[in-house]
């Protein structure tokens, strides 16, 4: 008989197990595989989501794609120009899509699970980039658009949700912050494409890259399958041995006598069915409970915050902020996107792999103020532009402040809204709401999103560079937020966090943890659980072997 330390109420038993498993990733050939996977498709997703950022700003930079779409309209140079009020509602109807999907796409991920819901969403984005690479007008397209933000929501939710709840309890933040990384390898590739097809001189300049969006869904379809379903959403149909050979196999290496995974397949069992015992499963839950109400508040604001520090404007307008800047031409702006789309990748990436390892509070404040210091200078950089052209004149040293800033503002973007969004709405929400909780947040950041692109075309155009003094104003306002709302989720895993004492739920906490550590103790056959929610914090488990 092995006495196996597991800790107690303050230092819980799979958070002490995995603390003790010193084998990395790579040398587990179960886990090394299943991590590929999940890189091919679900990180796929966010390559989609950056793809179609940086599709729509570099097909500005094509004349045919004014000329057709915005029915030959010219602007005051003689240049074709779709008018700015619509420019703005073919950029954003892809928030708009999304915002629709949001009732339907939580439901279905619960109800069908994660890996049906990424094929259905998949399915759905091939119609939508055929029909916008077939565009026989402007409403059309704007009809494709939306489709295509529909498909993604269900991505987007199901995917983040499936790297959360599948990565091993060691890597799963960073799988999580690196799932927004890949959002620039879809930008990359976009910008990369735009090379060959700007000056393209017929319709194929914007048809082609709007086809081509096509390439990651298909990635996706093609692997979804060579995943596991999620644990915890088989736990919660009761196919409770069907979970159990997934963590076995891929968080044991097939050994079927691990503690890990006996004390894992307990702990998300107990947990899922306290949550479901204290939820009635419908949307008013998140409005139910003090804890659920503050979820939500969180949640609203992460959102918000997603598509409202400037990285719409920045990435959806930068052929127009670099005209501010005095770089005017394709060759130049076609190659500045490229290589920020590049900088992007590399510093989110290495981002990903740092941040986790940091309090969840304070990447997010270092994050708004270091935004917030970069808004300032591209303002200061483009109202110094614009009074050296009114004197008739240029400054060409403004120019490359602003351009520099403007690489600048992606790591600082990156620190918080990119690396951390995913991991920590995963940790914030209990299994039996995250789905909705990742639909809360899409929906705000897709009502922002669709409020900024509209605006951001209008307002560049009307008041200039004092447009990006708004900004600073609001990102200071995001680290107020930060400051008094966010509560710290580090350093548990996600049946831990659930109900975290601290954060939320206290009685619940303690009644998972009892039962959790009860049946550890007394064994884990299913006839024999007793839910409880009494019992002591025994610091030690007795494992026979």
């Amino acid at each position: 008989m092995v006495k196996v330390n597991v800790g107690t109420t303050a230092d819980p038993i799979v958070t002490r197990l995995v603390a003790e498993d010193k084998v990395v990733w790579y040398k587990k050939p179960n886990l090394r595989m299943m991590y590929l996977w999940l890189f091919l498709c679900c990180m796929g997703v966010e390559m989609t989501s950056g793809f179609d950022s940086q599709l729509i700003n570099t097909l500005q930079f094509a004349p045919t794609f004014h000329q057709y779409l915005g029915g030959g309209r010219k602007d005051a140079k003689g240049a074709f120009q779709i008018e700015p009020g619509l420019l703005g509602f073919v950029n954003s109807c892809y928030q708009l899509g999304s915002i629709f999907a949001v009732p339907v796409a939580p439901w279905f991920a619960q109800a069908f699970g994660r890996r049906w819901s990424i094929m259905l969403g998949s399915l759905i984005m091939v119609f939508g980039a055929l029909l916008q690479g077939f565009a026989q007008h402007v409403g059309m397209y704007i009809v494709a658009r939306m489709i295509l933000g529909a498909g993604i929501l269900f991505c987007i939710i199901s995917g983040a949700a499936l790297i959360g709840e599948l990565a091993h309890p060691k890597e799963r933040a960073i799988m999580t912050s690196l799932f927004n990384a890949s959002y620039f390898i879809g930008q990359i590739l976009a910008s990369a494409i735009a090379l060959g097809t700007t000056d393209i001189p017929t319709d194929w300049a914007w048809r082609l890259p709007s086809l081509l969006q096509i390439c990651p869904s298909l990635l996706q379809i093609a692997t979804v399958f060579l995943l596991p379903e999620s644990p915890r959403y088989l736990v919660s149909k009761d196919r409770d041995e069907e979970a159990r050979q997934v963590l076995i196999k891929y968080h044991a290496e097939g050994d079927t006598n691990s503690l890990l995974v006996q004390a894992e397949i307990v702990q998300i069992r107990e947990t899922i069915r306290t949550e479901m015992e204290a939820s009635k499963q419908s949307w008013m839950d998140l409005l139910r409970t003090y804890g659920m109400r503050r979820r939500v508040i969180i949640t609203l604001f992460i959102g918000l915050f997603t598509q409202l520090s400037g990285n719409t404007l920045l990435s959806y307008y930068s052929g127009v902020l670099f005209g501010m800047m005095n770089f005017t031409s394709n060759y130049a702006k076609t190659r500045i996107n490229l290589a920020n789309a590049c900088w992007s990748l590399i510093n989110a990436c290495v981002i990903a792999m740092f941040v986790t390892r940091f309090k969840r509070r304070h990447m997010y404040m270092l994050s708004a103020t270091c935004m917030c210091l970069c808004f300032v200078a591209i303002t200061i950089s483009l109202e110094r532009m614009q009074v050296a052209l009114d004197a008739g004149g240029s400054n060409g040293a403004a120019g490359i402040s602003g351009l520099f800033f403007y690489f600048a503002f992606s790591p600082c973007y990156n620190i918080g809204n990119n690396a951390l969004t995913y991991t920590y709405l995963v940790e914030l929400w209990p299994y039996s709401h995250r789905s909705r909780g990742i639909g809360v947040q899409q929906i705000f950041g897709k009502l922002a999103g669709f409020f900024s692109t509209n605006v951001n075309s209008i307002a560049l155009a009307a008041i200039k560079w004092k447009y990006l003094a708004i900004y600073c104003g609001w990102i200071a306002f995001e680290f107020i937020i930060i400051f008094f709302l966010y509560p710290e989720t580090s350093g548990r895993t996600l049946e831990e966090l659930a109900f975290h004492a601290t954060v939320f739920e206290e009685n619940l906490n303690e009644k998972a943890s009892a039962a959790v550590e009860k049946n550890i103790q007394y064994g884990d056959s299913s006839e024999h659980i007793k839910r409880d929610s009494e019992g002591g914090s025994p610091a030690e488990v007795k494992h026979i072997v």
